[in-house]
């Protein structure tokens, strides 16, 4: 049976352990913060050696994790309960209202079979001068009665200030209205960084654009702004290079999408968006791809669906030839 001294340390340290969850400890520091003797006592204990005892037996009992290499260093399990599944209503789909072409007023005719839930995460890859600040713009503009917030490196200078360019694009917006009664119908922080910090829970959250040194942990970014989300939405737009697949990263930026829009130049004056990820759908989008200009960097015209074509696949070349049934790769109409 363990002594009256014992069961007071292993309830001082489970109250550590509890504090430090998802984190890692270690016996020194553990023994500093329970300022433990390494001396023995008059009956030769020693809560020195004690604390190891438990460490191990909290280990078996899956509260910690050593690091294996017999250093002292333990992982806190993050302790876990049981979801309850069955029996339970899913909440119902986020509405988001998606970009519209400005010479008929319809919405982008795919956004209809998109379901979204409260904290998914829209991902805009492509291209410069595709189109990325024109799209995150137009869906800021779509959502004003959601009061959204936008952020990123396209909005404001480095002293907090917002750009020309912002300014520009909302005057050239003259079908919305940016102010009501209350003042300014979206929030813009000046942010160009750690944006999970400055995510604003159960609001749409446009970030245009991100910008990492080291591209590979666009996943952890997107990760950290999802979990900050609640019932919000993120919208945020990310480098590509023409015809990539993926936006900068590759693979890792595809983790926590949960519908991607691939941006590519098509020709000259246009934009190309292809549906590259789709979680859930009403029916099948994944791959549709769509075609739209752009006039005065923020209206949308002319948007219509494409389709490879099946002569040349895609390449706009047969052989060392250009393709002479498509246009790019790809005709209008279906066929």
């Amino acid at each position: 049976m363990m002594d009256i001294p014992t069961m007071r340390l292993s309830d001082r340290l489970k109250e550590l352990l509890m504090e430090a969850e998802g984190r890692e400890v270690t016996l020194d520091g553990l023994r500093k913060e329970l300022q433990i003797d390494p001396t023995c006592d008059e009956q030769g204990r020693s809560s020195w050696s004690t604390l190891r005892s438990l460490m191990s037996r909290y280990a078996k009992m899956k509260l910690v994790t050593p690091s294996g290499r017999k250093d002292g260093v333990y992982k806190v399990v993050k302790q876990v309960k049981p979801v309850q599944v069955v029996g339970r209503k899913s909440s119902p789909p986020k509405t988001v209202y998606f970009p519209r072409d400005r010479g008929t007023e319809m919405e982008m005719d795919f956004a209809e079979d998109l379901v979204l839930r409260p904290g998914d995460l829209i991902l805009l890859s492509g291209t410069s001068n595709a189109g990325k600040t024109a799209l995150a713009l137009n869906f800021l503009a779509e959502n004003l009665d959601d009061h959204p917030v936008i952020m990123g490196n396209e909005y404001c200078t480095i002293d907090g200030d917002a750009r020309p360019r912002i300014i520009n694009a909302v005057e050239a917006m003259d079908w919305v209205e940016w102010a009501d009664d209350e003042g300014q119908r979206f929030t813009l922080l000046p942010v160009m960084e750690d944006y999970a910090e400055h995510i604003v829970k159960d609001k749409i959250n446009i970030i245009d654009w991100i910008n990492l040194e080291e591209h590979y942990n666009i996943s952890r970014v997107m990760e950290g702004i999802k979990k900050e989300l609640g019932n919000g939405i993120a919208i945020i737009a990310i480098q590509k290079a023409q015809g990539a697949l993926a936006g900068r990263g590759g693979q890792f930026t595809k983790d926590f999408a949960d519908v991607e829009m691939l941006l590519d130049l098509y020709g000259e004056k246009e934009t190309i968006l292809k549906l590259g990820k789709v979680k859930e759908a009403r029916s099948k989008v994944l791959g549709r791809t769509f075609a739209y200009g752009i006039e005065n960097g923020v209206y949308i015209k002319n948007f219509r669906e494409i389709y490879r074509c099946k002569y040349c696949r895609g390449q706009g070349f047969r052989g060392t030839k250009p393709c002479t049934e498509c246009y790019n790769g790809y005709i209008e109409g279906v066929f």
